[in-house]
């Protein structure tokens, strides 16, 4: 997992990435340093671009992409938040919507939050 440490570089990998997972930890989170391998664990798993950034470093992240725990995990699709865990982590939901992002190649933005008839 690369780790990202300003705010323009993270927009400008939000904004490139059609999948991307962010993965955001603070300094001296215990659960986040405990979650982190898990984490990194799935995104390679299921090839998924992913970046880390500590959120004590890049205050302005903390701002705009409304930050108020850690940690929080991120999915990103065609620069848009598609799913968001904080604090605690249930790794079977997220690895449940990382395999839907694969499904979502095909489809339009509409078509990921529309309901399945």
């Amino acid at each position: 997992m690369e780790k990202v440490i300003n705010y323009n570089d993270l927009m400008n990998k939000i904004d490139k990435k059609d999948k991307l997972l962010l993965y955001v930890m603070s300094e001296g989170c215990s659960v986040c340093h405990a979650d982190f391998p898990r984490v990194d664990a799935l995104a390679k798993k299921h090839e998924m671009e992913s970046v880390q950034i500590m959120v004590n470093e890049i205050p302005e992240a903390a701002g705009q992409l409304s930050l108020f725990t850690a940690p929080v995990v991120i999915l990103f699709y065609k620069s848009k938040e598609m799913h968001r865990q904080a604090r605690i982590i249930n790794f079977e939901e997220l690895e449940q919507r990382i395999v839907e992002l694969k499904t979502f190649e095909n489809n339009s933005y509409e078509s990921i939050f529309s309901k399945k008839q």
